[in-house]
């Protein structure tokens, strides 16, 4: 089991407990970082707060503007 660090805080995580999240744009990879779960856990919480899907927010956007692969 490899103990590679964290993308975001510089820590040593093991592959059992890292996760990875990529960014990709017409299917090339534009981003990929590997995060232990606190880190994980704080992206989360900022995808929510930043793209409005907190609980009791909403966002106005148009059917348009959403792409879904």
């Amino acid at each position: 089991m490899t103990e590679d660090p964290c993308d975001d805080c510089g820590e040593p995580v093991s592959d059992a407990l890292s996760r990875t999240v990529q960014l990709a744009v017409d299917r090339t990879q534009i981003d990929a970082q590997r995060l232990c779960p606190d880190c994980f856990a704080d992206w989360i919480d900022r995808y929510q707060h930043e793209m409005g899907t907190d609980e009791g927010s909403s966002v106005d956007i148009d059917d348009d503007d959403i792409i879904v692969d």
